[in-house]
Parts: C-alpha cells; sequence; structure tokens
C-alpha cells in the first residue's frame, strides 16, 4: 500500500479504492492499513496469541487464500499467514480451490454432511474466518471440530451474529441474490467469494449448546469498521454512529474461543 508522507488529513494519502473510505473515518488506516476497530485484526491477534511453532494447524473452510492475498494491508496479510509460524498448517474446504491455497502445506477437499478426514486428535488448533454462518449441519460440524482437536487445544472462530444487522438484512434476501445485491452494498467483494449463508451456528446460546458440554467457550461480539456502506461515506457515518449505539447481543460479528 503506498502511503505519502503527508501532515494534512487522511484524503491525502494514496490508498486502495477499497480503503480510502475507510481512511477517511479512521485516519489511522494511513499509517498501519487499518483502523482501531479492525474485526480481523481483533479475530487473528488472539490466533496470534495461542499458535506454538510446534503446532499443527487446520483452517477450517480455508478456500483459495484470497482473505490474505486480496488483502492491502500488509499487516492484516502478515497476522493472517499462519504458514511458517507452526509445523504444519492444514486447510479444508468443499471448495477444490482449496488445493491451489498457496497459504496452506497442504489442502484437503471436504464433503458436506461428512466427516472430516482426520483422525482423532490430530491439530492443536483450529482457525475458522467467516465459515460456521455457511454450515448446514451444526451439530455434526461441533462433534468433528472436538473430535480432530487434541485435549488442550483450541478453536478460534469469527463469524457473523445471527442478531447483528449484517446477518439479520441477509436472511430477508435470498441466497441467489446475495452477488446481485453485494455488488451494490459492497463494490469491492469479489463474486467468487460469496456463499450461501444458513446462520446455524451463529448464537450466543447455539454455540454454547453445541460446545460448552466438553469445552470451555468464550464468546464475545463486537462491530468493527462498516464494511456494507455501498462505497458511500454518509451511509457509512451513519452505520459507524449505529455501531457505537449497539449493546454486544446485536453486534455484527462473534468471535468464538472453544478450549478442549
Amino acid at each position: 500500500m503506498a502511503l505519502q508522507t503527508n501532515t494534512g488529513s487522511a484524503d491525502c494519502y494514496s490508498f486502495p479504492p477499497e480503503d480510502k473510505l475507510k481512511a477517511h473515518f479512521f485516519p489511522e488506516v494511513g499509517l498501519s492499513g487499518f483502523s482501531h476497530l479492525d474485526g480481523t485484526i481483533a479475530m487473528y491477534s488472539q490466533v496470534a496469541a495461542l499458535i506454538r511453532p510446534t503446532d499443527v494447524v487446520l483452517e477450517f473452510g480455508a478456500g483459495r487464500g484470497g482473505n490474505i492475498s486480496t488483502d492491502p494491508s500488509p499487516y492484516r496479510r502478515w497476522i493472517q499467514t499462519l504458514h511458517g509460524r507452526c509445523a504444519k498448517v492444514i486447510g479444508c474446504d468443499i471448495d477444490p480451490v482449496v488445493r491451489d491455497n498457496p497459504f496452506l502445506d497442504e489442502g484437503i477437499v471436504i464433503y458436506p454432511g461428512q466427516p472430516l478426514p482426520f483422525p482423532d486428535s490430530s491439530f492443536d488448533l483450529i482457525v475458522s474466518n467467516n465459515v460456521f454462518e455457511h454450515v448446514a449441519d451444526a451439530q455434526l460440524v461441533a462433534n468433528e471440530l472436538l473430535r480432530i482437536l487434541r485435549p488442550g487445544g483450541t478453536i478460534c472462530a469469527s463469524t457473523p451474529n445471527k442478531f447483528g444487522y449484517v446477518a439479520l438484512s441477509a436472511m430477508l434476501i435470498r441466497n441467489t441474490r446475495h452477488v446481485s445485491v453485494l455488488k451494490r452494498v459492497q463494490p469491492y467483494r469479489l463474486a467468487m467469494d460469496v456463499f450461501p449463508t444458513l446462520y446455524k451456528m451463529n448464537t450466543f446460546k447455539t454455540l454454547n449448546r453445541l460446545f460448552s458440554e466438553s469445552s470451555q467457550v468464550v464468546i464475545y461480539a463486537h462491530s468493527a469498521e462498516p464494511s456494507y456502506h455501498f462505497d458511500n461515506k454518509l451511509v457509512f457515518a451513519l452505520f459507524k454512529f449505529i455501531h457505537r449505539l449497539l449493546p454486544e447481543m446485536f453486534a455484527s460479528t462473534m468471535y468464538v474461543f472453544i478450549r478442549k
């Protein structure tokens, strides 16, 4: 990301197009490439505190790695890249593109409704970024993640809060229309990164029911800077204000940490 040494307003900096609006409201973006409310940093800072050089890590729903390769912030790219910071990173996804993910040691295709193709207690750490909202069989997935996690290991996940306005809005729109709607609401989102949403693992109550019987569950919710704003300053400012007023139970994103 190019950054001019200029003491003027944030608009004087040279930003990637998707960051110009964010930098108008969060000038620190011009210094680091991310705001102090950044949800990716919130999630992966916890992961960074947990990961060890000897760990075997699973990225559940790793996809093509587009969240890393297209991120304009060098620091966000680094903190999301687990390869090289542990013994091995394996990724799994229902999309065969996971085999070409450059941020993994190995990419494995999985199939909905079937057990995960890993032995019991295979992983020290499981990371899942914006995947739980796409899961159809929540109980099966929860059971499988716990099965393949070693005792003392941790599942780290971020996912939309079902009672947040983003998820509530998505549920009002048919999945077949998500791509066309997002072209207007989130102009820089690639169509290949839009998937059907089901929200079966997206409330405090549900996640505790799925995981707490055999594990310690820590969940908190947070609203990062607005992501759905039509690339419009007025809309961005409105949602920024709304985020400040929202109680935690209606915050847009949930951060879930499950210690087996």
